[in-house]
């Protein structure tokens, strides 16, 4: 993929902070035309969103996306309904098992534009411990401190 052609709409910045990330994918995801403009516009919050599994099918959950408010009173969907995604069955087989097996859970990481499609990379993760957060802060507080004292810029 060329970065030309991708433009971040929104990220879930705390879900590295909390989660181990293990694998990462990328799923296209079922919305409706009001929707789509709104995600456009940077309306979509994703920082307590899940993917659950139910009946073969991924369904990203408790994603709010605000209604547009130039659409038709008709039009406007319900901001916390779960939206399917769009993947390989074989794909939903394997995270499914995993999900089950080990403990692992499924987390919108970011929400961006792909060629004009709305798409949605979902990663299989496993939560973090109390001391691998402060591990990990301690960790990024030195290398801060390092590149301050050096004076190294990224």
């Amino acid at each position: 993929m060329s970065k030309e052609s991708i433009k971040i709409i929104c990220q879930n910045k705390k879900a590295r902070h909390e989660y181990h990330i293990q694998d990462t994918l990328e799923a296209g995801i079922v919305l409706l035309g009001p929707e789509v403009k709104s995600i456009r516009e940077g309306r979509i919050n994703i920082k307590d969103g899940y993917v659950e599994i139910k009946d073969g099918e991924a369904w990203l959950q408790n994603v709010h996306i605000s209604p547009y408010p130039y659409a038709t009173n008709t039009a406007r969907p319900d901001p916390l309904r779960p939206r399917k995604l769009l993947l390989h069955k074989r794909q939903i087989k394997r995270l499914a098992g995993k999900v089950k097996e080990r403990g692992f859970t499924l987390i919108p990481l970011r929400v961006y534009l792909s060629r004009g499609k709305v798409k949605v990379e979902i990663a299989l993760a496993k939560g973090k411990k109390i001391y691998d957060k402060r591990e990990a802060l301690k960790r990024k507080t030195l290398e801060r401190e390092f590149e301050k004292r050096f004076k190294i810029k990224r």
